[in-house]
């Protein structure tokens, strides 16, 4: 390609050299742009299938979708620069600053973090579903947290307690708390009691 485009440059008149050179650049960030479509649909059609296959909330499917299109984009963006001119020191330099920032973002919402990948955990693991009876235990001769699963989103569980969700009691856990804890889970006619009939709410498609 080099070859051939020296040739070029020896047939044209000096005039045209300049349009060669910018054309040559914008065709390269146009294949730039382009490869970064393909790989961003590419991704997209990945989420949406592990989605359909792990039944995952549509919440988290977004955010996935946002995160790799970010990483994809951000990718292209930076080598675009790169075709255009901008330093290499320049781009290395807004880089690590930006990772500095995106390091010292995530340390600080680690928590909220935390419980978004055990939401992930849990709908992909199948822990537990809405409408289990679950308990959270403190130690093996303690109750815990036990409750009716009404409600599961990126940050928290909710549990009934008593009564239904008009007239009762609700426990809301973050999400984390469910791989700190040994977890106790009824099953069929092992199922303690007879838990209120109530209206479930699940996130997600």
């Amino acid at each position: 390609m080099k070859d051939f485009l020296l040739s070029l440059h020896a047939r044209l008149p000096r005039w045209a050299d300049n349009w060669l050179d910018a054309l040559v650049v914008a065709f390269q960030i146009g294949a730039i742009v382009f490869a970064a479509w393909v790989v961003a649909r590419l991704a997209r059609h990945l989420v949406a299938r592990l989605t359909a296959t792990y039944a995952l909330p549509a919440k988290v499917a977004l955010l996935s979708r946002r995160v790799l299109a970010f990483i994809v984009y951000g990718g292209a963006l930076l080598w675009s620069l790169e075709r255009l001119g901008v330093s290499g020191m320049a781009l290395w330099a807004a880089f690590t600053g930006f990772a500095t920032v995106a390091a010292v973002a995530f340390f600080a919402a680690w928590s909220v973090l935390s419980n978004l990948f055990c939401a992930l955990l849990i709908f992909t693991t199948r822990t537990f579903r809405a409408g289990d009876l679950v308990e959270l235990l403190e130690s093996g001769d303690k109750p815990g947290l036990r409750g009716r699963v009404v409600d599961i989103n990126l940050v928290y569980t909710t549990l009934l307690e008593s009564g239904d969700q008009t007239n009762g009691t609700t426990l809301q856990l973050p999400n984390s708390l469910f791989f700190q804890r040994a977890l106790r889970r009824w099953h069929g006619a092992a199922e303690a009691g007879n838990p209120p009939a109530i209206e479930i709410h699940r996130s997600g498609p």
